[in-house]
């Protein structure tokens, strides 16, 4: 039996009022505390967040790590959960994310699209790429750490608290994710990875330009990966 009140959910949204609501109501039954942390939305995302039952907080407008970063000193809870405000990630799915945390198996769990599926994955070439840069990763940070993880970029998540506020997080953007996986890794915490199917966006368009962030994917990699390790132990 999952206990709501040792689990916060994290949102983070930008401009998604046609889709918030919905995601935060979905989350309300899980947990004793709901955070939605806004990136200066122009629309009506953080008027609908809290009718739903969400707190809302701003970021600092450099986007969805240091949204996350923002979030960190907010949490009441032993285990975080983190999900996207656009409807592709599936509420129901939690439990299934924080079962291996609750049962003592792992600390860090990481919902694959590669493992439960995904409807936004096409076979374009914009998804062609994002695959190839996905896979790239993994396989280095499966390498690195001697691990079986089948991706790396998901964002719908859960992590021991405790752990979240020891990975001492940098990134700004959405590097962020593969940042949390290689500094669990790194500081001896558990990783686990259950099945969790990518639901297309309820509405709108993804604002995430990869073209123009590759780089910085390959620079956080390189990074995190070979800076000295450090433990918990």
């Amino acid at each position: 039996m999952i206990c709501r009140d040792k689990i916060t959910i994290i949102i983070c949204a930008k401009n998604e009022e046609q889709t918030v609501g919905e995601v935060v109501k979905a989350a309300v039954p899980l947990a004793s505390q709901v955070l939605v942390v806004d990136g200066h939305s122009e629309d009506k995302t953080c008027a609908i967040a809290e009718q739903a039952g969400a707190t809302v907080i701003q970021d600092g407008g450099k986007g969805k790590g240091e949204a996350i970063r923002r979030a960190i000193p907010h949490i009441r809870s032993e285990i975080t959960v983190f999900m996207d405000a656009d409807g592709s990630h599936d509420a129901n799915d939690i439990p299934k994310l924080l079962a291996p945390i609750i049962d003592g198996g792992a600390d860090h769990v990481s919902g694959s699209r590669l493992l439960g599926g995904s409807s936004e994955l096409h076979g374009g070439f914009d998804e062609c790429f994002r695959l190839m840069g996905s896979s790239l990763i993994t396989a280095c940070i499966n390498w690195r750490f001697k691990v079986h993880l089948s991706e790396s970029q998901n964002g719908f998540r859960a992590i021991k608290t405790e752990v979240l506020r020891q990975l001492d997080l940098r990134e700004d953007i959405t590097t962020i994710e593969q940042e949390m996986i290689i500094k669990t890794l790194k500081q001896g915490f558990r990783m686990a990875e259950v099945p969790a199917h990518e639901h297309a966006r309820m509405a709108g368009k993804s604002s995430i330009k990869l073209l123009r962030v590759a780089f910085r994917y390959v620079w956080s990699l390189t990074r995190y990966l070979f800076e000295p390790t450090r433990t918990h132990r």
